[in-house]
């Protein structure tokens, strides 16, 4: 259940789970995948309106993005980069059979020290890690992600949502470091390799971006009343 963020999404995403599967309704469960993912990005991604999204970052100060505010938080920057990095390689590479969008380019501009989904690290390596990145870059890659990810699935046939992931594809995540050989991060494979695209749309790029935008809204808050932190 989600207290700070995304009020009605979790309905939205049940009448998702219940047609995406169903031929005659392929198109129906696209649009209704669109409209949650577009509450989940700026609305800049395609000038809508204000949403809660944006009034998350709108105001954040620099600092704010590296503070990790308990001992079992992370950090917003270490979220954005999370969330940003899973739906970049499940949508790019193991939806679309195409490329992450992530490559030196975007990492000298973030100037992140890691290209994997974060998922293996430490308290200390988050830290440091949520020090050194450009938030506004991060960001823009993130809302380069989601417009990529909306042309994909727009694009989607009800055989792509039957489809198995691709054993090649996830080759290719592991050999291009989106994961590491550290059990907290390798496991990933085996999760997403276990799905069809249908069981993919309803988890990275949806579900896990609720629930990680519902920490952010809830660090925020803790950090904006609270005067003592775990890491900062």
């Amino acid at each position: 259940m989600m207290k700070y963020f995304g009020e009605g999404l979790s309905e939205e995403h049940k009448a998702l789970n219940q047609i995406i599967r169903k031929k005659q309704r392929t198109e129906e469960a696209k649009k209704v995948f669109l409209d949650i993912h577009k509450q989940l990005h700026l609305s800049n991604i395609k000038e809508r309106e204000e949403n809660e999204v944006d009034r998350l970052f709108s105001d954040l100060k620099p600092w704010e993005y590296a503070v990790m505010p308990g001992k079992d938080d992370e950090t917003i920057a270490w979220v954005v980069w999370h969330i940003a990095r899973i739906e970049d390689l499940t949508m790019g590479i193991l939806t679309g059979r195409g490329n992450q969008l992530f490559d030196e380019e975007w990492r000298r501009r973030i100037d992140s020290p890691i290209k994997d989904t974060g998922n293996a690290m430490t308290d200390e390596e988050i830290m440091v890690f949520s020090r050194q990145v450009n938030c506004k870059e991060l960001l823009n890659y993130r809302m380069a992600v989601g417009e990529r990810t909306r042309e994909i699935v727009s694009q989607l046939t009800f055989e792509d949502m039957k489809r198995d992931v691709n054993e090649a594809d996830l080759i290719k995540i592991r050999e291009e470091g989106g994961v590491t050989s550290q059990k907290d991060s390798v496991w990933l494979l085996e999760f997403w390799g276990s799905k069809d695209i249908a069981g993919l749309l309803l988890m990275p790029p949806t579900r896990h971006v609720m629930l990680h935008l519902n920490d952010c809204c809830k660090w925020k808050e803790k950090i904006r009343t609270r005067t003592k932190f775990f890491l900062i």
